[in-house]
């Protein structure tokens, strides 16, 4: 197995020399094998893709496996509609699991068995404590915790009264099975945790077959152990976790064993991806479903316009690391840009149209301009224009008083139409409020683009649509979700607390209150060139001077395209050299 693998997705970093290591000492006689253990209860987001990349990269690069395993130990939250909406990301990203598809519940009676077994060597017991006095018996981080009164029953009855509660004899929350292991541990997560409880849930795959559910922290070992995994890979917030990971292997005695390595959680700087708050969100209505384009799930993100290959270079260029890290948005957007401006044509569309009459142009007359369509590749050709008396130009790009060094449009001024003459203004029609509706300009016939004019020269130039031809559509303005002020406010959930309720609170927080009121801005009457007629959904074209857009996927129509904004053309961020 080659360990210099070229890997263009996850530089070399302090995993990939863990992984060298062990295969330079032999460590496992198998090739290496790593996971992405999604639980189906909510959409992939910007971080899962992270975490993703960083255990299919390491697969990759030394020539091993990659395991899709959905942890669907938990009925309670758990969807069909979570499984296929991870799966279709995870292709649409390129991580390919190959046949290599499992699921947590194709052994749940491997891992009933493995707790008999730690019954049978009293390294487990049943405990009737309520969820209240678990809690008071733990201890803190300062003070050790207190043994169960139940901790000593004999191994009979601690058999007789697990097979009680998988046969559905107790009710739910009165009795759960815990591991022995020490309650003075410094580490709580070894103060005797929980390792299984009775759930009265239907289970998407299993049906009513079972009512008693393994913990992650019990279940999640075996599973990597049956699947011949290697490296385990997970965020920061599980390493407190390890030594318990390590204890079942052992207890089990678990022949090469798997090894849990961490790796430092990323999030981008004002984005919500707690899966917890993100359902929040779309539960609440807050947003337009998982899809919304100002989520950062990887569905908000397609239909925004992002591309798999932008992402994955985003994740390439942020590294890994140990520690959790926060990493600003921009740099996403950087990434979007430079995937998009050599690969999609430049068109022009006014989004805030106001009419021009060009008085001297004949009446009924169209011409077809040449434009290119990427100035930054020749390769994606040109198209024709048609220019006619009647055009729409950008409202902004007029004014009426303008201040100095203003060289757009204004009484008297001459600008160029990009690819097209020089205009003049020469009259403004208002309406009786007096706001300007029209203006009456005349143009040059001897100033045509491509023509080789050489004659006086214009400060400003500026894009426009004819109207009659243009494409009447509706344009989709997305900005951050959140205020800037509530960034700070909302802290994330760690992954391994967002599906117990100890997060308190962190729970009431008002959306109406961080919400941008400005994320997302609808523009109805927008008006494109005729090359934009014919879109189809995810169709990419960058917009001059607007930015880049993509076509709706999800209310686009034949006859009413969308188009949302993917990224502005410009941003603040620069790249390190």
């Amino acid at each position: 197995m080659a360990t210099e693998h070229e890997n263009t997705l996850l530089p070399s970093n302090f995993l990939t020399r863990i992984v060298e290591k062990d295969i330079e000492e032999g460590v496992f006689e198998r090739d290496i094998h790593t996971r992405f253990p999604p639980e189906p209860n909510g959409y992939l987001h910007i971080g899962s893709a992270y975490a993703i990349n960083i255990s299919y990269s390491i697969a990759e690069r030394f020539g091993g496996k990659f395991n899709l395993r959905f942890d669907d130990t938990n009925p309670a939250k758990e969807d069909i509609e979570y499984v296929n909406s991870i799966k279709e990301d995870m292709q649409w990203m390129g991580f390919d699991w190959e046949d290599r598809l499992f699921y947590g519940s194709d052994y749940f009676e491997e891992i009933y068995q493995g707790a008999i077994t730690l019954i049978k060597k009293g390294k487990a017991f049943v405990c009737d404590l309520s969820a209240a006095e678990m809690r008071e018996y733990r201890g803190t981080l300062t003070e050790p915790g207190k043994n169960s009164p139940f901790r000593d029953r004999s191994v009979e009855e601690n058999l007789e009264l697990f097979e009680g509660m998988r046969n559905g004899k107790y009710p739910e929350g009165s009795r759960v099975l815990r591991a022995k292991i020490d309650m003075s541990s410094p580490n709580i997560n070894l103060r005797d945790p929980v390792i299984y409880r009775i759930q009265y849930k239907h289970h998407y795959r299993t049906g009513d077959a079972w009512c008693i559910y393994p913990m992650y922290d019990y279940a999640h070992p075996l599973q990597d152990a049956y699947e011949g995994i290697t490296h385990s890979l997970c965020s920061i917030e599980f390493k407190d976790h390890r030594p318990l990971y390590e204890w079942v292997l052992n207890e089990l005695e678990i022949p090469s064993p798997p090894k849990q390595r961490e790796f430092g959680r990323m999030n981008l700087k004002g984005v919500v991806t707690s899966k917890r708050y993100l359902r929040e969100l779309v539960g609440g209505g807050f947003v337009d479903g998982w899809d919304d384009p100002r989520l950062p799930t990887l569905r908000g993100l397609r239909r925004r316009g992002y591309t798999p290959e932008a992402i994955k270079h985003f994740l390439g260029e942020i590294g890994t690391s140990k520690s959790e890290s926060v990493v600003d948005t921009a740099m996403l957007e950087h990434s979007i840009r430079e995937d998009l401006k050599t690969k999609v044509p430049s068109v022009m569309a006014v989004l805030d149209p106001l009419k021009v009459i060009i008085t001297n142009y004949p009446e009924g007359e169209v011409e077809y301009l040449d434009a290119e369509n990427n100035n930054d590749n020749p390769a994606l050709g040109s198209r024709k224009m048609p220019f006619s008396r009647e055009i729409y130009i950008e409202r902004e790009d007029f004014m009426e008083n303008p201040p100095k060094k203003y060289f757009r449009l204004f009484p008297g001024n001459e600008v160029r139409l990009k690819h097209a003459y020089f205009i003049k203004c020469e009259e403004v029609i208002k309406n009786d409020a007096g706001e300007v509706i029209e203006l009456r300009c005349t143009y040059d016939p001897e100033t045509k683009s491509g023509t080789g004019f050489t004659g006086r020269k214009v400060k400003g130039t500026i894009h426009w649509v004819s109207a009659q031809e243009a494409v009447k559509a509706e344009v989709r303005l997305y900005d951050h979700l959140l205020k800037d002020e509530s960034e700070e406010e909302i802290e994330e959930i760690p992954a391994d607390q967002e599906e117990e309720a100890i997060v308190t609170a962190k729970e009431s927080i008002n959306w109406n209150d961080k919400i941008n009121p400005e994320s997302l801005i609808i523009l109805k009457e927008c008006y494109l060139e005729p090359f934009l007629k014919d879109v189809k959904p995810e169709d990419k074209f960058q917009f001059m001077r607007h930015g880049y857009f993509t076509v709706d996927t999800k209310y686009s129509t034949s006859e009413k395209p969308i188009f949302n904004r993917i990224v502005s053309l410009k941003s603040s961020w620069k790249p390190q050299k």
